[in-house]
């Protein structure tokens, strides 16, 4: 049997139906199950009191949070790479790669960690091949760190790597090209 929880007063449904989808979120933990009961003849076949309708003064509201990694497309390089103010460190993945999903949560990390001296961004492989080709990206993920509209050399990275490695990796390309 499922149960529904949520933080709001004393919201508990019981179901004997196995959950299609789970909702949770960061601060708190809420469920919920969305299901269908077939009746036959108008009758309920294993006649369980139906679910009453919530109003939506009771439904706990959620917020979707993309992070703070921007995906952005050839036509917006330009103005969001080559022209910022601030160091823009690249990172190009394609979604069938599993070494790019592998380091998705620590660049989501990074880009929070970092926010205030890189821009992160994140450029699909497969939707840009001219930003692929004019960049010689061969291998995924690539990191790409740019600095006055420029690629700062040997800043290029390929493969996966673990956070520690990349706050290294991060933490000399920034050293150096503050000092340069």
């Amino acid at each position: 049997m499922d149960t529904v929880l949520s933080s709001s007063s004393s919201l508990v449904v019981r179901s004997t139906l196995p959950p299609v989808r789970s909702v949770s979120s960061p601060s708190k933990l809420y469920s919920a199950t969305f299901s269908f009961n077939p009746s036959i003849n108008g009758l309920r076949r294993n006649r369980l009191p139906l679910l009453r309708s919530v109003s939506s003064s009771t439904v706990p509201k959620f917020s979707i949070q993309c992070g703070a990694i921007k995906e952005i497309k050839e036509s917006e390089f330009q103005s969001t790479v080559l022209e910022s103010k601030r160091p823009v460190l690249v990172e190009f993945v394609a979604t069938w790669c599993g070494p790019c999903r592998l380091i998705s949560p620590a660049m989501e990390s990074i880009a929070q960690e970092y926010g205030d001296r890189l821009v992160v961004v994140k450029i699909d492989h497969d939707a840009n091949p001219k930003l692929i080709e004019e960049y010689k990206v061969y291998g995924l993920p690539s990191l790409i760190l740019f600095k006055d509209g420029q690629e700062v050399p040997e800043s290029r990275r390929e493969g996966a790597i673990t956070k520690p490695k990349l706050k290294e990796y991060l933490d000399a390309l920034l050293e150096t090209i503050s000092v340069a």
